[in-house]
């Protein structure tokens, strides 16, 4: 999800994140360092779809800055930040006054001044309050715009900011009376003045920030109304640690969820999971259908909402600016166009990848075997059939029968989940431009027709299922013969290149790409031995997870984004693929080290973080800086690992759920829904696992 384009221009550097505090309630958030002040610069300030409120809060005692001590999150949407406030005329090194400032996303700030002296304290109170009204686009890009003109507001209670169009509006509003209230072209101040506090008194402010700010086209997602549409499992295991990560992950994506306004007049809200925070707090076709995919386990709410939201979007024509196409899934929904510099301008409906089409068909699959309703299943098949249709036409106008992207000039140079300008490098560490035809969107496409003709099967439509399985037969043929390299001193005598370009001529270079094959049925046995040995092998596997990149190999880059780090969700998917093809020790060897990993960043693992190898002399893996966090796949990977461990495979036609432990420790998971019903999986000691709760007319086999 990093966008940029060619240009000479000088390039302005994107915030970093690693050191900020960030409170989110989708689509709002607000992020701050870590003493709590916003000072307007770089991420600072309080948002909402996409526009920042107030870049500047900032509180004054004595004309002088509390003394920070301490920072507490509350919730991924709250955090509370405690300073004090020390008179050089106290007799005692002690603070005399302690300031906490709780903030919450979406809403605002209190702020408490408690003195814990034993002597009357007289203070002057001064919050400084500034705007930019900057698209997050433009913050991304670490640009500065200038502040809009501020103005008391006209009850005296607070401040007010007006862009030039009138399209938007801000308000700060302070709680409590009696403050002298000015404003001026950079900004304005609330000040009270003297706030007298006696031995053990308190004074309390509320500081509450609202915006009409512009939200461009009708359809832009919403705060849900419902609760999340899981429940939290039950995890009883010895290792705390994957218990953690799934309570974690599961409160941060609830503090993620969108919903989308279109939906039916009296149905079930549609909710989704948005992609990450700052950047990408929106519906984005590619995340959204991976975290939907991870809690199926959970239950198909989640992933009948984002199915119905992407569905309702699906491209109808032939657009070369929004690079849609009929059948084609979106890539991102923006409030606006969006400029990102240079010379990268995305509309607000952008269809500009290659893999969210044949995994929209994937999840639509799976729910179904997860047991989405077939009165659902029957109403988004066309959809799917759609999207389908886009993958086989793109195939058949390839030379090489494969699913290639060719991005227009200005629009994302790759296309996948590694789109950075630099995501494919060759052996030699030179970059290799489009069209390229990824390994692991060759895997989702072989996955999605398979899973599809399935499905028409059990619908009576035998011949449109069986032509899918024809096309994937020779698909599968086609990437045997294209994506396999010698490798004469790895772990294994072959790997699968990274892409193919023109030629067509395999990307050398070992990457973890290869990792998200071996769930989708692409590779025969062999093939997915040989990939299991490059998983677990120390070029690949940092020790805290599964590296984008070969280590040896020049061009590789721990703290690049696609080059050599470790990306949450990437590990998480090559877990779930080793298990479920019979390699649970390399799963368990890349499971724990990301478990490790996870101590480090309090289980909100981000969305990426170095790639450096795990040793005496790196005790902690460290953040991408400007990573998401919290990101949506990352926090669902919590999920999916469990459920690779519990080796959980349903299938709606037979009626059957499959069960193929990876673990050797015992484990109780209560709380995961099959067919709409409770299930619980426990896992003993001695390998064996049984099933209570099983849906009426189910069956349960094990491996």
């Amino acid at each position: 999800m990093f966008e940029s384009a060619d240009s000479s221009a000088p390039r302005s550097l994107q915030p970093l994140l690693h050191d900020v505090v960030i409170c989110v309630d989708a689509p709002a958030f607000a992020a701050s360092p870590r003493d709590g002040q916003l000072r307007g610069a770089h991420v600072q300030g309080f948002y909402d779809h996409d526009r920042r409120l107030l870049h500047t809060l900032c509180l004054l005692l004595d004309d002088r800055e509390p003394e920070p001590i301490g920072v507490q999150p509350l919730g991924p949407h709250q955090a509370r930040f405690t300073a004090v406030h020390r008179d050089p005329r106290d007799r005692t090194d002690d603070p005399t006054v302690i300031v906490e400032r709780v903030r919450t996303a979406g809403e605002g700030e209190t702020i408490s001044l408690r003195n814990v002296g034993t002597t009357e304290r007289r203070l002057r109170v001064e919050l400084a309050a500034a705007t930019d009204l900057a698209d997050i686009a433009d913050v991304k890009r670490g640009r500065r715009r200038p502040p809009v003109l501020c103005a008391p507001a006209g009850d005296g209670t607070g401040l007010r900011w007006r862009s030039a169009s009138g399209r938007a509006e801000i308000r700060a509003t302070a709680s409590a009376v009696g403050a002298a209230v000015a404003g001026g072209p950079e900004g304005g101040t609330l000040t009270w003045s003297p706030v007298v506090l006696g031995p053990g008194e308190s004074w309390r402010l509320t500081v509450t920030v609202t915006g009409r700010a512009v939200r461009g086209p009708t359809g832009q997602p919403v705060r849900p109304r419902e609760p999340a549409p899981w429940s939290e499992p039950v995890v009883d295991t010895d290792d705390p640690r994957l218990r953690d990560l799934v309570r974690r992950g599961l409160r941060d994506l609830g503090a993620l969820r969108l919903a989308d306004p279109l939906g039916g007049a009296g149905a079930a809200e549609d909710q989704f999971i948005a992609a990450g925070c700052p950047w990408y707090l929106t519906l984005f076709g590619r995340d959204s259908i991976w975290s939907a995919r991870m809690l199926l386990p959970l239950g198909t709410d989640l992933a009948r909402g984002t199915l119905w939201a992407l569905a309702r979007r699906q491209g109808t024509v032939h657009d070369v600016f929004r690079e849609e196409a009929p059948g084609r899934i979106l890539h991102e929904l923006r409030p606006a166009e969006a400029r990102h510099g240079h010379g990268l301008v995305l509309p607000s409906h952008y269809y500009g990848s290659v893999d969210a089409t044949p995994l929209f068909v994937t999840l639509l699959v799976e729910a179904w075997h997860w047991g989405l309703p077939d009165a659902e299943v029957d109403a988004l098949l066309p959809y799917a059939e759609r999207a389908m249709d886009w993958v086989l036409e793109r195939t058949a106008e390839d030379p090489d029968g494969l699913l290639r992207y060719t991005p227009r000039p200005g629009g994302l140079r790759h296309q996948s989940w590694k789109d950075s300008e630099d995501a494919v490098r060759d052996a030699e560490g030179r970059r290799i431009e489009p069209p390229l035809a990824l390994c692991e969107v060759q895997g989702y496409a072989y996955e999605a027709a398979i899973g599809l003709a399935a499905l028409l099967g059990h619908r009576n439509r035998s011949d449109a299922a069986q032509r899918l399985l024809n096309w994937a037969t020779a698909l599968k043929k086609r990437f045997a013969d294209l994506f396999w390299l010698p490798s004469p001193h790895g772990p294994a005598d072959r790997y699968v290149a990274i892409a193919v370009g023109s030629g067509p001529t395999p990307v050398s270079g070992p990457a973890s790409n290869m990792g998200q094959l071996l769930s989708t049925g692409i590779l025969d046995e062999d093939g997915g031995r040989d990939v299991a040995a490059w998983l677990a092998a120390p070029e690949l596997n940092s020790g805290w997870g599964l590296r984008s990149r070969s280590a040896t190999v020049p061009g590789f880059n721990p703290l690049s984004y696609h080059g050599g780090s470790v990306w949450t969700h990437d590990t998480a998917i090559a877990v779930s693929g080793l298990c479920a093809a019979g390699r649970p020790d390399e799963a368990r060897t890349l499971l724990d080290g990301l478990l490790d990993a996870g101590t480090h960043f309090g289980y909100r693992m981000p969305e990426l973080y170095g790639g450096d190898a795990r040793s005496d002399g790196s005790p902690a893996p460290l953040a991408y800086p400007a990573a998401c966090r919290p990101q949506g796949w990352s926090a669902a990977s919590g999920v999916a690992v469990l459920a690779a461990l519990l080796g959980l495979r349903p299938d709606a036609a037979r009626r059957t759920l499959t069960v193929r432990p990876a673990t050797r420790q015992p484990l109780v998971v209560r709380g995961l829904v099959l067919d709409g019903q409770p299930l619980t999986v426990e896992v003993m000691e001695t390998a064996g696992c049984r099933i209570s709760e099983l849906p009426s007319g189910w069956r349960y086999e094990t491996l």
